[in-house]
This record gives C-alpha cells, structure tokens and sequence, in this order.
C-alpha cells in the first residue's frame, strides 16, 4: 500500500518548526561569534612562537578538535557547571561547545591562511617600514582571508549542521522541535522531510553566496 503524504498536518504545528528555525539560527550565529575571533586570536598567538604558549594552544585546539561534538556538549552541559559551581541553560552549552571547538578549527584554518601568503608579501611590507601590528592587517591577513573563503565555508556549515546535536539535551532547535511537532501529528516521514530541506535549502543559498563572495575576491593570477 503506497504511503500517503499528509504535510498539511505538520503545517498546522509550524509554529514549533519555526521556533525551532530561529532558534537554530540564534544557536549557530552565538557560537560564531565566539569561534571567529577566538579563531583568529589563538593563531596569531602561535605564530607570535612564544614556545610554551605555543605548545599549550596547540595541545588546547587539538583537544577541542578530536572530541565529538556530542561530547562536549555534554561536558558543558553536565561536568562545566559542577566545576564552576553555575547551571547553565541549554543555549549557554551548546553556544560554548560549538563555539570553542569551532573555534580551534578556525584557529588552524587561519593559521595556515596566512602562512600560505608569499613570504616576498611580508618582507615588501617592511621594506615599506609597516610595523608587525599594520602588516598584518592591511597586506597578508586580507590575503589569507581571501584563500580561506571555500574552509571558512566549510567549517561554518559544519557547526550549521551540528546545532541539531543540541536536540540531546532537549535544547528547542529544529531538530527537538520537530520531534515534538511528530508525536502530535504521528507524521515524522513529513516532519522531517521538512526538517532535510530546510538544512538544504539554507546552506545551498549560503553557497551561492559564498561563490558571489569568492568571485569579487578573488586574487589575480
């Protein structure tokens, strides 16, 4: 018997679908803002080569990178608050989970950015008497920036794609939301078609976007 498709029904609960949406929205764009700049921080830190600092960052970005996302969620959700002696809400351990471990990511995205920048950039910087601090910010990060464009894409739709793991700590994002808006219509086939395109539909126009961005920004051959 061929299966009966019945999206009107989820449709009468799209108000938690679209809870959900936004909250997934304000989940992923909270942990970005935390991975950019700590992203960018902790590479120029290590290429300060301050050894021990060195050593310490590289030990820190390798712990957050090789543990699952599921894990540190957890962790922050569960373990963080007995060791600082606060409850944080959901949105808090998620935010910092994501954000840190994407940020360790960024770390070395940024990092073998600007590393990738000819070294003749550098030494025509201070030939023209740029300081470390002017260098950097005027000639060979927006050089990096550049060549990074496709990695940065990269890794922001892969914290996107892992805000749905919030739904393990009952966190009120797409995923969660749709759980629920399942038990109520007995439709999860619909429900979560909808859930699928709607990852898909937002990062498909995000890479376009990308593309558009790349194209403008290219560097000359």
């Amino acid at each position: 018997m061929a299966y009966e498709w019945d999206f009107a029904a989820v449709f009468r609960h799209s108000d938690l679908l679209l809870e959900g949406a936004a909250n997934t929205f304000r989940l992923a764009g909270s942990a970005l803002l935390i991975a950019l700049p700590l992203g960018l921080a902790v590479a120029m830190l290590r290429l300060a080569r301050i050894p021990v600092l060195s050593w310490l960052l590289a030990i820190t970005t390798d712990i957050f990178r090789t543990a699952p996302s599921i894990v540190l969620i957890y962790w922050f959700f569960f373990a963080f608050p007995i060791l600082a002696g606060v409850d944080f809400a959901g949105h808090t351990a998620v935010t910092l989970a994501l954000g840190l471990q994407t940020g360790a990511y960024m770390a070395e995205v940024f990092r073998g950015g600007i590393l990738s920048v000819d070294r003749g950039q550098w030494q025509a910087a201070t030939a023209l008497g740029m300081g470390s601090a002017m260098r950097m910010r005027t000639i060979i990060l927006p050089q990096a920036v550049r060549r990074m464009i496709p990695i940065f894409f990269t890794r922001i739709t892969e914290l996107y794609k892992a805000t749905s793991l919030a739904a393990a700590i009952s966190y009120a994002e797409i995923v969660q939301m749709a759980n629920r808006a399942a038990s109520e219509t007995f439709r999860p086939m619909e429900t979560f078609t909808i859930v699928a395109l709607f990852f898909f539909t937002t990062i498909f126009c995000v890479s376009r976007l990308v593309r558009v961005i790349e194209r403008r920004v290219a560097v000359p051959e």
